[in-house]
């Protein structure tokens, strides 16, 4: 279980700039994710989310506004960005697994060779986790022979068997048939409701509506309006916001 520094906010944005030559990714964008909290960012595609999470995992340098974790900035130009990223785990939409490494090689791969741990302990923590999502039969497989939401899933627990303080989430179904989304958010609920701290981009707004306990509107960049499920949803204050939903539901 990842023991918490005593500070109760994980991450901080806080004016977060990103550009790409002469576009202007990320206006000044400021967002707080608590211990235990999760945090649903919705927009269209090219609305800067992906970027964002990006940004915040350290694989973008931003360009204005400063990133912390934990109260410690992520800016100070002697950080560690390997020994940040053991803290922050990152699930893309894509899979990533390593197509010639079992299900269960790919689980132990970090643990054993970032942190160090012994693979005999990682492994039955690995199974614990595989047998939770219903794939414990699996481990010996290699991806190719899954379906796109079990490989889904299984890049979920990888990030999960390093034991992360916070894990970002990005569009982690956009890839998936849609036969097979309700398996992945079946899992991330099943998260979230055991306190997993999350950033998640998604397209699903009904999941958003479920699981988070504020949603932040992304519009070209510009974070547009943040709060509960029910203010964003029931009770936008803008009209791009209110534009958004409507278009998606």
């Amino acid at each position: 279980m990842t023991t918490y520094p005593s500070n109760d906010v994980v991450l901080e944005l806080t004016n977060v700039v990103k550009r790409f030559g002469d576009n202007e990714v990320l206006s000044g964008v400021s967002i707080n994710l608590h211990r235990h909290e999760v945090v649903c960012l919705i927009g269209a595609s090219g609305s800067g989310k992906s970027t964002l999470l990006r940004c915040a995992n350290l694989l973008e340098t931003i360009d204005g506004g400063s990133i912390s974790l934990f109260g410690q900035s992520l800016l100070d130009e002697h950080i560690d960005a390997d020994l940040v990223r053991r803290h922050i785990g990152m699930v893309f939409q894509s899979f990533n697994l390593f197509p010639h490494l079992s299900v269960i090689d790919n689980i132990l791969l970090g643990p054993v060779r970032a942190l160090k741990r012994k693979p005999t302990e990682v492994r039955e923590e690995a199974l614990l986790l595989l047998d939770r999502i219903g794939l414990r039969d699996r481990a010996n497989d290699y991806p190719d022979r899954l379906s796109g939401g079990q490989q889904q899933r299984v890049a979920i627990v990888r990030s999960l068997a390093m034991q992360p303080s916070l894990l970002l989430l990005d569009e982690v179904t956009s890839a998936l048939d849609p036969t097979l989304v309700s398996e992945v958010l079946d899992l991330l609920r099943d998260l979230a409701h055991r306190g997993t701290t999350m950033l998640i981009a998604t397209h699903e707004m009904n999941f958003a509506r479920d699981v988070a306990r504020q949603v932040a509107y992304l519009d070209h960049g510009v974070l547009v309006e943040q709060g509960t499920p029910d203010e964003i949803f029931n009770n936008a204050q803008h009209e791009s916001t209110r534009t958004f939903l409507e278009r998606v539901r």
